[in-house]
């Protein structure tokens, strides 16, 4: 049970495995108030920035789970490095159909729906270890601009122009599940630029040190493809934000 190696080489200098910066996560960690003592449940939860940086400026407690055994060792290794390691605890396990043991007050899933099938059923799977009033995180994509084909969609690394929707009814959506939205902070292009265009230093400063490695030919042509793809289209056609629910 594990990601597969090509994605750990693509993010492997990366502390947010999404289109955010040190400095949105942090200021949503501001925008939420959260008081010391918050628990929470981060499932999909990378290398570990969300909680072991809101643990060290929030005082919050809490769990992450991720798949990958390369990104839950470097989750500790950060809790250990901002002296928060007894405050924060690191699985690896699958994140889809995990529940907490005991109910907590900020349950998350910052980027990752596709553990619970989509929108609706990481919702779904998130409340069930939220306790009554708590906060909900989903990271998502949305569609920045109206997509003319099914090939823009595609080369923003959709299966299709339903896979995603616009902002308003993204928002929308969530109210139909039951869920108010009481906060949000939005990347922006350079957000994306960073979490985009570091893919492509730490592939070439790999394929340089690995020329003869069997996934050397899959590196290079990632190289030769991705910067064109990434600004011609998902730069330009798609958004991504973190919003905070709460049930109605």
């Amino acid at each position: 049970m594990d990601l597969p190696r090509i994605f750990t080489l693509r993010e492997s200098s990366h502390r947010l495995h999404n289109p955010f910066t040190p400095g949105k996560l942090a200021v949503l960690g501001e925008a939420l108030r959260l008081p010391p003592g918050t628990r929470v449940l981060d499932l999909a939860s990378g290398s570990g920035e969300m909680l072991c940086t809101w643990a060290r400026d929030h005082g919050v407690t809490g769990t992450g789970v991720d798949i990958s055994t390369v990104f839950t060792g470097q989750a500790r290794a950060r809790a250990a490095e901002l002296g928060v390691a007894d405050r924060v605890t690191f699985v690896h396990g699958d994140a889809a159909g995990h529940v907490s043991d005991e109910p907590v007050d900020l349950a998350a899933c910052v980027g990752a729906t596709w553990i619970g099938n989509g929108v609706a059923g990481t919702v779904e799977l998130l409340a069930r270890s939220l306790r009554p009033g708590g906060l909900m995180l989903i990271g998502e994509p949305y569609w920045r601009r109206d997509v003319p084909d099914r090939e823009t969609a595609e080369a923003c690394l959709a299966g299709g122009p339903d896979d995603f929707l616009a902002l308003p009814e993204l928002i929308g959506h969530f109210g139909t599940l039951g869920y108010d939205v009481v906060e949000m902070v939005l990347a922006d292009q350079d957000s994306w630029d960073r979490y985009q265009a570091a893919q492509w230093l730490n592939l070439r400063r790999w394929l340089d040190a690995h020329p003869d490695d069997e996934l050397a030919a899959e590196v290079r042509a990632e190289l030769t493809t991705e910067p064109v793809r990434y600004t011609r289209y998902q730069r330009e056609y798609l958004g991504w934000g973190v919003f905070a629910l709460m049930a109605r």
